[in-house]
């Protein structure tokens, strides 16, 4: 019936029409005196339009309403008021109706209406009871009114909560698309990190073994051995990534800096890794110095990784841009007395500077230590600028910092961004 309650409410009407006929059958069949019974092909069509309105009473109760008030007059007129008794019922189910689907201020209209009406045929065909008799309508008129205001107040909280669990439904599965957008952002800047740091290397040796492969075979193939330990790193980063992408319900752990871990995935790199990271860009070319404050490896893991990725990304950009040859100055610090609120721990300070240099020395020199890149090669023209300075920036947001990267007053570039440390990043 909830399905479909014109199926319903067709029954009621059925079942108060045999109802009707059964009543007026008895009183043919055993007259009452002083009870006049109208005819049949009279009584029974008015029964029919009164009643054939109560299946459409919820999808249209004003018009069915004023549709049962302005039929009971003639309905009355004929005399069935006193052997049927769908007219007050009908009547009845019409205020209820009122008050559920229309509102109170129809319904008190509807109501005045129906006693005026009911008031003029109790005076006019029962003058000496009419008192009592209104006195019943009256009682029975508030019953269906006030289980009318029960059922609206209560099919209006069923609204409301269905409309808050819509609602709710509706923000998370927007808290879904948001958390999903944000993992699909963190590794996209993972991806660029990894890899235009690893092609960059790469490339910077790969013309330098090209170069070198004939006038010097020992450096060409340092230089081939440094392209195949960064390819494979970069492959093994690559895979981790993916790993997370396949693999998002996999039981991961984490370790004591609250890097996550599990089987195959390592811990990300953090600004204690900046020293390797030194290291492998000096193989190709670019000679780096390290000022690293002490306090580093206390760093929160997200700050610690946003550290070195930024650095990482200005490296690699030194390296493309500025070309072999190149000096850089790596500064990292820890400023602690900046915060002052609960769960402020101060901001770190980057800061990368290069000055240039290999784009008026195209001649590559030989790296420092055993995994020196080639002797020397002419740079290649650095390719247009691509979503490293958006990845850095993006980083420095996450941590509330900020980025500012330009040329430096003395030559080259230089890169300076602040994180925002909070407790329990």
């Amino acid at each position: 019936m909830r399905a479909h309650p014109a199926v319903g409410d067709s029954i009621v009407a059925v079942v108060l029409f045999a109802f009707d006929v059964l009543v007026y059958a008895l009183f043919v069949a055993f007259p009452v005196p002083d009870v006049e019974t109208p005819p049949w092909y009279v009584g029974l069509p008015l029964i029919v339009v009164l009643l054939g309105v109560v299946p459409l009473r919820r999808k249209y109760p004003l018009v069915m309403a004023y549709w049962v008030l302005v039929w009971t007059v003639p309905y009355v007129a004929a005399g069935f008021g006193d052997v049927a008794f769908s007219v007050a019922v009908v009547s009845c189910i019409a205020l209820y109706t009122v008050v559920v689907y229309s509102g109170r201020r129809q319904a008190a209209v509807y109501t005045a209406l129906t006693l005026v009406v009911s008031l003029a045929h109790q005076v006019l065909q029962y003058p000496d009871d009419w008192v009592v008799n209104t006195v019943t309508v009256v009682l029975a008129l508030a019953l269906c009114w006030v289980l009318g205001e029960f059922v609206g107040a209560r099919r209006a909280y069923q609204a409301e909560v269905e409309a808050r669990l819509h609602l709710l439904e509706n923000e998370r599965h927007q808290a879904t698309r948001i958390a999903v957008a944000e993992e699909r952002e963190r590794i996209a800047r993972e991806l660029h990190d990894v890899v235009a740091h690893a092609v960059s290397v790469i490339v910077v040796h790969a013309d330098g073994a090209s170069f070198a492969v004939r006038k010097d075979p020992d450096l060409a193939e340092r230089a081939i051995g440094t392209i195949s330990d960064t390819g494979r790193s970069a492959l093994h980063e690559l895979r981790r990534l993916l790993a997370i992408l396949r693999d998002d319900e996999h039981d991961t752990d984490h370790d004591d800096e609250g890097n996550r871990v599990d089987g195959a995935r390592t811990p990300q790199p953090t600004a204690a890794d900046l020293v390797e990271l030194a290291h492998r860009v000096e193989t190709a070319g670019l000679t780096v110095r390290l000022d690293l404050d002490e306090a580093v490896d206390e760093l929160p893991a997200g700050v610690s990784l946003g550290v070195y990725r930024i650095v990482q990304e200005a490296l690699t950009n030194s390296l493309k841009h500025a070309g072999v040859g190149t000096r850089a100055q790596v500064r990292v610090r820890w400023d602690r007395e900046a915060g002052g609120d609960t769960g402020h721990a101060g901001s770190v300070h980057i800061e990368v500077e290069d000055d240039g240099a290999g784009r008026a020395n195209p001649v590559l020199t030989a790296g420092s230590g055993a995994g020196a890149g080639p002797a020397e090669r002419a740079p290649s023209t650095p390719a247009a600028g691509g979503n490293g300075l958006i990845g850095m920036r993006e980083r420095t947001n996450v941590h509330d910092g900020s980025l500012t990267a330009g040329p430096a007053p003395g030559g080259g570039w230089r890169v300076r961004a602040a994180l925002t440390v909070r407790l329990g990043q």
